[in-house]
């Protein structure tokens, strides 16, 4: 049995930052795959027996049950000792990245990418409002990497790897981010050529075909 147990499945961002954390230290790691489309996130035994809030990823670890991808990356980024802060303002900058990640370059970019690129439906407003919040999400990171390598403290951090959630998935979205983002395009390529990287399916199960 792996040190590290995740629950994801390969469509999930989320779930790929904490994948992408685990094998790029090296880590003993298995996945566990979450039926997510199929609705198993929902299930009173889910919510009861991995996480109450309905969600993917969840890390299960010397005892522990850890939900929330940016929870989870620090917990790692504190027993692996790698890829965290080297001191308390670095853990503020590593957090501040990190919570407008989840707020809002991951969140509208997410929502995006699944009703136009998975399920294939949505209000066309909606749709095009999303697009906007997007842009607008993007820009500040794409201003940030216009100056910096990385995110935080001129390295890899858990920052990045939280921002990194979807930016290698290739389902439409309606955005050319190459085109419109050169410096998140060129960051992505940073993250890409560190040892040991591996994409989304690569690293996590899909669920069967057919």
């Amino acid at each position: 049995m792996a040190e590290f147990k995740l629950h994801c499945f390969g469509e999930s961002g989320n779930s790929y930052k904490v994948a992408l954390m685990l094998e790029l230290s090296g880590c003993d790691w298995e996945p566990a795959f979450v039926g997510f489309l199929k609705g198993e996130t929902r299930t009173p035994e889910y919510r009861a027996n991995l996480n109450e809030m309905g969600e993917a990823p969840v890390l299960e670890h010397n005892g522990l049950i850890l939900t929330q991808s940016g929870v989870i990356l620090d917990y790692l980024a504190d027993v692996i000792g790698k890829f965290g802060p080297k001191d308390a303002h670095e853990r503020r900058e590593i957090l501040r990245w990190m919570f407008y990640d989840n707020h809002k370059f991951t969140s509208y970019f997410a929502t995006l990418r699944f009703l136009v690129g998975i399920a294939k439906t949505g209000d066309p407003g909606a749709i095009e409002f999303l697009k906007n919040r997007t842009i607008a999400a993007y820009k500040i990171v794409e201003t940030h990497l216009g100056k910096e390598d990385w995110l935080v403290g001129g390295r890899p951090t858990i920052a990045d790897f939280s921002l990194a959630g979807y930016v290698y998935y290739k389902e439409e979205t309606g955005l050319d981010v190459p085109a419109m983002f050169p410096n998140i395009t060129a960051w992505a390529k940073r993250i890409y050529d560190l040892p040991g990287w591996k994409g989304p399916y690569d690293l996590m199960p899909t669920a069967p075909k057919g």
